[in-house]
């Protein structure tokens, strides 16, 4: 059985983890089949969202502690025999890494299903989707200060975005474990359900986001995430140049039409 699944059904791709014996923690072939699995999901346009999430008991571990202890951790390189610091830096760069900034290259909506528990730069994973929703028996971690690393997959950049940074820094060099509660408290997760109603309430927020309007919707992302590097005026101008795009396009005149008629809409697939 592969490590990472991908499927893809009526317009909703699913990226599922799927190493349950080792907690789903990340290994060559399910780092590989992840970054093909994005490829895939940034350039099929009949795709139009993305749910990642784990098999078995929990969402994710992060990195293989067992496997590093044996010197065959992710970043483990065999490449470079002659500078060892040099060779795990590269092997970083070329495969956990590179989820990351795939997903930053993705404009469709990505959400994070987790349960059981994300640890490290499995909560990483996590805080890279847009949207986040957990299982209310849920734990939180940012663990690697228990094995003495940093978090080398982006979670310096992501955590501090959503806690803040006295709250990330408190995380990363405490390695607290949170609620769902307590993780939504803080910012880290945008839902939080029952657990046996986890993946009913994913399904169906993903089929909300599947058959709204698509280029609205991929514009929406653009727009929030871009403004977030730039000044008032050049965020006004680019969604300004949006609105004139989006206008021009069959699923605005069809909401405003159904919006007329007091119907549903009935956007374009």
């Amino acid at each position: 059985m592969a490590d990472l699944l991908f499927d893809i059904q009526d317009g909703i791709a699913t990226i599922t983890l799927n190493r349950p014996e080792a907690m789903n923690a990340f290994s060559e072939d399910m780092l590989a089949r992840w970054i093909q699995a994005l490829e895939t999901v940034r350039d099929d346009d009949a795709i139009r969202v993305l749910i990642v999430k784990g098999s078995g008991k929990c969402f994710c571990a992060g990195g293989d502690i067992k496997a590093m202890a044996a010197g065959k951790g992710f970043f483990e390189s065999k490449d470079d025999i002659t500078s060892t610091a040099v060779a795990r830096k590269n092997s970083l760069w070329k495969r956990v890494q590179r989820v990351p900034l795939l997903l930053e290259e993705i404009d469709k909506p990505v959400i994070a299903q987790v349960h059981g528990f994300a640890f490290g730069a499995g909560l990483d994973m996590a805080l890279m989707c847009d949207i986040r929703i957990v299982a209310q028996s849920t734990k939180f971690s940012e663990s690697y200060i228990n094995v003495g690393i940093v978090p080398g997959d982006g979670g310096a950049y992501f955590l501090p975005k959503l806690v803040g940074i006295d709250k990330a820094l408190d995380m990363l060099w405490t390695a607290r474990i949170l609620s769902a509660d307590e993780a939504k408290e803080a910012g880290l997760v945008t839902f939080v359900v029952p657990d046996e109603e986890l993946e009913q309430y994913t399904q169906a927020y993903a089929e909300k986001l599947a058959n709204g309007p698509t280029t609205a919707i991929q514009f929406i992302k653009r727009a929030v995430y871009q403004s977030q590097t730039m000044s008032l005026r050049s965020s006004l101008d680019y969604i300004s140049s949006q609105m004139g795009l989006v206008t021009e396009l069959a699923d605005f005149h069809e909401g405003v039409q159904a919006v007329v008629e007091k119907r549903k809409p009935r956007f374009t697939k």
